[in-house]
């Protein structure tokens, strides 16, 4: 009876020893996945659970009005600007506020520090767009540049939404009545008359300061009367080429292309509207673009 005593209090050692042993491997193992405080830690998920990271939008040319001085008072000029936007109208609005057109012959006369408050939108058939305080700021222009700025805001936030909804102009997210004495913006500002806001003339392409090679191609964009369109280029102030397009069509905003071999060098190239009533009408519209052919 001692002896198989024995026995059963050996086996029943072991037992406990046994399942002593199997608690520490377990506190360790459960000790393993923790944190000193006992807490989970974070951890990296599986590689096949990851989401990947969003694509960055593709660059698009964005057109981009400004303002510019001719022979026949202010117009509206564009110039197509390349940027990453994944809210075209918005980015748009931006560089027409931030940054200088590559043309010294454009410019803005929104005033300094104007910026974009929150997103341009679209809903119910009318775009608006939150400008900062400072374009409340007294602007140092009269009646027909100021209403030809609020002009450039609607060409440009239109041409990026592809629309022609009327704007709202909110400031600082407020209605206000009027811009600079000027503007009326109670309501929502409609689209001018292109042909009496815009440049009747031009250039898209090559951008002014570019440099292009020995076949120089020209584009844009024109509405000028028999679908006409005479070009020079320029260099030294000298005509070296010379000739006339043609729009696709007359009297109506159209695209125009021409090409014209040139040697290396720095070259002024113009484009402008043609004059049947020789000098009796208003000056012809001109455009103007210097570009550097490098070979």
């Amino acid at each position: 009876m001692r002896r198989g005593g024995g026995r059963m209090g050996r086996m029943g050692r072991r037992a406990r020893l046994v399942r002593t042993a199997c608690a520490g491997l377990l506190a360790v193992a459960l000790g393993g996945c923790a944190g000193g405080d006992g807490t989970a830690p974070d951890r990296e998920l599986p590689h096949s659970t990851q989401r990947p990271a969003p694509a960055a939008p593709a660059p698009q040319a964005l057109p981009v009005y400004y303002v510019g001085q001719t022979a026949a008072g202010y117009r509206l000029f564009r110039e197509f600007h390349p940027v990453a936007a994944a809210d075209p109208a918005s980015e748009a609005v931006r560089e027409m506020l931030a940054v200088r057109a590559a043309d010294p012959d454009y410019r803005s006369y929104w005033p300094a520090g104007t910026r974009l408050l929150s997103p341009v939108t679209r809903a119910d058939g009318v775009i608006t767009v939150d400008l900062s305080a400072e374009a409340a700021s007294p602007a140092q222009v009269g009646a027909e540049l100021a209403e030809l700025t609020v002009q450039q805001l609607v060409f440009t936030v239109q041409a990026a939404l592809q629309a022609t909804d009327p704007v709202r102009v909110l400031i600082a997210g407020r209605p206000v009545p009027e811009l600079w004495g000027h503007v009326p913006l109670a309501r929502p500002v409609a689209r001018g008359d292109e042909y009496t806001v815009r440049s009747l003339v031009q250039i898209d392409a090559p951008a002014d300061g570019a440099g292009v090679g020995p076949e120089v191609t020209v584009t844009g964009e024109a509405a000028v009367f028999e679908a006409t369109l005479p070009w020079q280029v320029r260099r030294d102030g000298a005509v070296v080429r010379s000739g006339v397009t043609s729009t696709q069509e007359g009297q109506r905003f159209s695209p125009f292309r021409f090409t014209v071999p040139l040697e290396p060098g720095v070259y002024e190239v113009r484009v402008t509207e043609d004059d049947p009533s020789g000098g009796e009408g208003r000056p012809p519209l001109v455009d103007t673009k210097r570009v550097t052919v490098t070979g």
